[in-house]
């Protein structure tokens, strides 16, 4: 009996480290995913927050060049990493770890899109939520200019309430999340789909990544320009300021017509189909490596 238990013990202790190392490896392999993919599109990134904020100043890309150089164009950048990374592990870690669930496994044998929805969901709900006040920093700092607000991520942590942080959280909730459960059941269908048209490789993988993210993006589009305008209350004058996310959504509407929900959409397009296609060209590579 003792052998047994000692058997069963190990056996025990063997899948806790086996679960312990998948986890990290997808810790590692979703953050670094999101980091490359969006350091390389960084200046694409740039351009799609200008076109969603018709109220800042120096407003393209030559004009930031001109006024700030080629380090210009990735301002910002490092506090997207500081956000990318960690909202990119937990959402790949917990969207690895729910697929092996009962439940989820059960889903997953009865409908496989319907699988990656759930487990996108899930692990979209849990990243946005961690690392949320990193989304909003980094926005405020790629829209200024020549650090005429803040000095860098700890100068906005200070100057910024708490409340000012997760302003736009539920918008921001109802934006990634679905957005991240359709990248990943998007994906997955697309390299389904293009079985034994395209061979399986790293223009497969960029075309299927790219292809999710803008039907993602299609979808979701609105929520993430009503988030941007939340997340720039209180950085100049000229922002409008709303009481609400019903309020921001009624001043848009009004302003701008149905279109203002859509600024910026091509610019997202051309950022987003390299970014993501990346992404997942990336993660097929380190899931290779490890």
């Amino acid at each position: 009996m003792s052998i047994n238990i000692c058997k069963g013990d190990l056996l025990s202790t063997s899948s806790n480290k086996k679960n312990a190392s998948s986890c990290l490896s997808s810790l590692f392999i979703g953050g670094t995913a999101g980091a490359v993919s969006r350091t390389l599109t960084a200046p694409l990134e740039l351009y799609k927050l200008q076109r969603q904020n018709p109220y800042i100043k120096h407003t393209t890309l030559r004009e930031v060049f001109q006024l700030e150089g080629i380090p210009g164009l990735w301002k910002g950048n490092l506090a997207n990493i500081y956000r990318i990374f960690p909202q990119m592990s937990i959402s790949y870690c917990i969207y690895n770890s729910v697929k092996t669930t009962k439940y989820i496994k059960s889903l997953y044998n009865y409908n496989p899109d319907l699988g990656h929805l759930v487990s996108g969901t899930l692990g979209g709900l849990v990243a946005t939520t961690c690392v949320y006040p990193l989304e909003t920093i980094r926005s405020r700092l790629s829209l200024q200019t020549n650090n005429e607000h803040y000095t860098g991520i700890r100068d906005t942590f200070r100057k910024m309430s708490y409340r000012d942080l997760y302003r736009g959280l539920s918008v921001g909730l109802l934006g990634f999340v679905p957005f991240n459960a359709l990248n990943f059941m998007f994906y997955h269908r697309s390299k389904l789909d293009l079985q034994g048209v395209l061979q399986p490789g790293v223009v497969t993988h960029m075309i299927c990544g790219g292809l999710a993210g803008v039907c993602s993006v299609s979808i979701t589009y609105p929520t993430d320009v009503i988030r941007r305008r939340l997340h720039l209350q209180g950085f100049d004058n000229v922002v409008p300021y709303f009481s609400s996310i019903p309020d921001c959504i009624a001043y848009i509407y009004k302003t701008e017509g149905v279109r203002g929900f859509y600024r910026g959409l091509f610019a997202c397009y051309l950022k987003l189909f390299p970014a993501v296609g990346i992404q997942f060209t990336t993660v097929e590579y380190l899931r290779g490596l490890l």
